[in-house]
């Protein structure tokens, strides 16, 4: 087989020759290269449905790759510093489900802190996992969760020496990171697994000025949102692994829940990006860091708002801060981080990442100018100006520590009740609570509901945040368990 190198691209060039071969399509999918729907062609163009393909021998297959698609993986491991890596086409979630599904089975512990995505608890439910919470710090100012410090994970593993794995963020929504070295000795000493959900932090790898990337602080396996800061198609990601897991193993989780028609849109999108952030990745993410830095000090000089960074650094719940992150601090201008959003969305045609009840995430990468940055900074400036309220009545909490009653997995299947939401204090939930994005749950299966966060979830209803999880889409009842009050 050709040896590729970072300057090659397998899958593209397998996608190229099979272009020139103009092949006669007696396969899937029935759109046959555009011409049986037009108005798609049309939409999507016909360069993209010319490569909307099946799986063939001279494109390989993602759920038995040995040819290009292998070839396009080990470059990925090359260029991410990992023993080896896997194309995902369900999103990072299915990334971060693989990696709890890997390391743990029904009964198995996994230490992690409570401001997890709910694909991991989602992957607790399926494979009947107990989650063994540090409780992240607050920041009492922000309202934010932050990191788990090493003495808090220490503890966990010595209360828990049967955990299988610790599973860490890095970084959070927020920019936010933990010592993942130092919380990967530990778990190594102690013979867990270390876990790393990167969904936003592939950007970690190609830039020295950036905090530790997992595989370079010797994480076992890692979760890469390879089209968040790194270019690819959206629901594209890598799953990296290190040496201590086994890659055949691995593969035959992947494969229990990933599609096996593999969409080439995706995979092409990987594997061009890849050799980008290979190649130019350092370049990349130093117009990021700058941009960034602009609008942060931009952003601060307009007055009320706070766009945090390195400074909050404590050696303790905070290790480092990922500074291409732009979070906003919104509640002294007495307006939501909600309201915020909405206002540069519907007044100003500015679509930012999302906002919570008292913070702003503006997205930025190489694909944003500086005149996209001076117009961001010009709306909240005119927001402030315009939009400014007293902040008293503002709800200061924006993570409450929840009290585990059972294992996801038990309370999700178990026999339950519908309630509405005023008469659920006491119980057991039996489903999610989030907002989403960032899909962190306010209540996940097996949690006690308690009038504070009751409060919360009407409190950010009421400001508008986009909530999600439960059966009852308006969020106006619950399931809970039954005979658990």
């Amino acid at each position: 087989m050709t040896m590729y190198g970072q300057d090659s691209a397998p899958v593209l060039e397998a996608l190229e020759k099979m272009k020139r071969q103009r092949l006669v399509p007696f396969d899937v999918p029935g759109h046959k290269r555009g011409r049986g729907n037009p108005e798609l062609r049309d939409f999507l163009g016909e360069k993209c449905l010319d490569v909307d393909v099946n799986s063939m021998k001279m494109l390989d297959n993602l759920c038995h790759p040995v040819s290009v698609i292998r070839e396009a993986e080990r470059l990925a491991a090359e260029a991410f510093g990992a023993a080896h890596a896997f194309f995902m086409v369900g999103g990072t979630t299915s990334a971060v489900q693989a990696m709890v599904l890997t390391a743990c089975k029904r009964g198995d512990k996994i230490i992690l802190p409570r401001n997890v995505h709910r694909s991991v608890i989602n992957a607790m439910i399926l494979c009947g996992a107990l989650p063994v919470y540090v409780n992240p710090e607050m920041d009492k100012t922000l309202g934010i969760s932050l990191g788990m410090k090493p003495d808090e994970v220490a503890r966990a593993i010595r209360e828990n020496p049967d955990a299988r794995a610790v599973f860490v963020n890095n970084p959070t929504y927020y920019g936010i990171c933990s010592d993942i070295r130092a919380i990967a000795d530990m778990a190594h000493r102690h013979g867990m697994l270390l876990l790393a959900d990167e969904a936003h932090g592939t950007h970690f790898y190609f830039h020295d000025g950036l905090p530790t990337a997992a595989m370079a602080a010797g994480a076992d396996m890692a979760a890469c949102s390879m089209h968040k800061s790194g270019g690819s198609l959206t629901q594209s990601s890598l799953l990296l692994l290190g040496d201590r897991v086994s890659e055949g193993y691995v593969h035959q989780i992947v494969n229990l829940t990933q599609t096996t028609s593999a969409s080439y849109l995706l995979m092409v999108s990987l594997d061009i990006s890849r050799r980008s952030l290979a190649l130019h990745g350092r370049e990349i993410f130093e117009k990021v860091i700058g941009l960034v830095g602009y609008a942060r000090d931009e952003i601060n000089a307009i007055g009320d708002y706070y766009a945090y960074s390195r400074e909050l650094v404590d050696g303790g719940a905070i290790a480092d801060f990922d500074v291409t992150k732009l979070s906003i601090f919104t509640r002294p201008v007495g307006l939501a981080g909600i309201e915020v959003y909405d206002l540069l969305r519907d007044e100003y045609d500015i679509q930012t990442e999302f906002g919570d009840i008292a913070n702003l995430l503006a997205y930025v990468s190489v694909g944003d100018r500086p005149k996209d940055i001076e117009r961001l900074v010009a709306a909240l400036s005119e927001i402030r100006r315009n939009y400014r309220k007293d902040r008293s009545g503002m709800l200061e909490a924006e993570y409450i520590n929840p009290r585990v009653i059972c294992g996801p997995q038990e309370a999700f299947y178990a026999p339950k009740r519908s309630l509405p939401l005023a008469e659920t204090a006491g119980q057991v939930v039996s489903e999610f609570v989030m907002c989403y994005p960032p899909g962190i749950p306010i209540l996940a299966p097996g949690e006690l509901i308690t009038p504070e966060i009751l409060e919360y979830i009407r409190y950010a209803k009421k400001k508008g945040c986009s909530m999600t999880g439960p059966e009852d889409m308006d969020i106006e009842r619950l399931n809970v368990m039954e005979g658990r009050d």
